[in-house]
């Protein structure tokens, strides 16, 4: 699933391709499916308009158009994008094209189909209809620690919600809270402002390093534990080779924690 580094990225290339483009049509292959807004009121929205600026809430991509309406994209499990000009270049799972007045397309691609397109009246009003928080990168130390600080349930699962803050995914809370060195069972009310403090600097190093990486995650910094996942594909190591820890090279904890299965070590990260 696109987490908040793979969202990131697609903006960033968003804007060296097809910012600033004007839309001349729009096609959807299964319109009732993939649209959030009627496909009629979408093309009549989009045609004639043009890109003109970015923003980025956690996983969900907005744009700005020259109209005032904002298209929003979400990338669902294997959502995806791509610029291009020819026919014959049209990327396989393309569900969604937009035809710019220079010649060009942009591809929504999505083998899945659990991506969303579709209309809003503002950012703001997008994000407080879908009770986002702030995004992650942008919350402060003050409003983390504001938002956290009084709730006696585990860490791991706060920062997963979405209306907490935007944009963590599951391997992201487990990094986090490895490189703050926070069991993931604590509670949010237990942490003092030093380990407040290191949280909301594991936040942002963790997705900014993500983010320079591009989301390949095969070359992440060797001290990044997502290299347990095993999502390494061209690394040929063995679970118990791969499950160690960083730092102490000891066996990992694998468990449940919020039910979401969770990596940590019991070393660095002490209950």
């Amino acid at each position: 699933m696109p987490e908040l580094p793979e969202v990131e990225t697609y903006r960033r290339y968003f804007e060296e391709t097809a910012l600033g483009q004007t839309v001349v049509d729009v096609k959807a292959e299964d319109p009732r499916r993939q649209l959030t807004t009627d496909y009629d009121t979408f093309v009549r929205a989009l045609k004639g308009t043009k890109f003109v600026g970015t923003h980025r809430i956690g996983k969900h991509f907005l744009i700005n158009l020259s109209s005032g309406k904002v298209l929003v994209l979400h990338f669902g499990m294997t959502g995806d994008l791509a610029y291009y000009r020819d026919e014959e270049d049209t990327p396989r799972f393309a569900r969604i094209v937009f035809y710019f007045q220079n010649g060009f397309r942009l591809a929504f691609i999505d083998s899945r189909k659990f991506g969303r397109v579709g209309l809003a009246d503002s950012i703001e009003a997008y994000q407080q209809a879908k009770a986002l928080g702030p995004d992650a990168l942008d919350i402060t130390l003050e409003d983390l620690k504001l938002k956290l600080v009084k709730r006696k349930a585990p860490i791991k699962p706060l920062l997963l919600d979405q209306k907490i803050l935007a944009g963590i995914g599951n391997w992201i809370a487990d990094e986090v809270l490895f490189q703050a060195k926070i069991n993931p069972a604590r509670l949010a009310n237990s942490l003092s402002l030093a380990e407040y403090e290191a949280l909301h600097a594991a936040i942002q190093w963790v997705l900014n390093t993500a983010i320079d990486h591009e989301a390949n995650y095969q070359t992440f910094p060797k001290s990044f534990l997502i290299h347990a996942r095993g999502w390494d594909e061209v690394v040929e190591t063995t679970a118990s080779e791969r499950q160690v820890c960083p730092r102490h090279r000891t066996p990992l904890t694998i468990t449940k924690v919020g039910g979401r299965t969770t990596y940590f070590c019991s070393i660095c990260q002490p209950l």
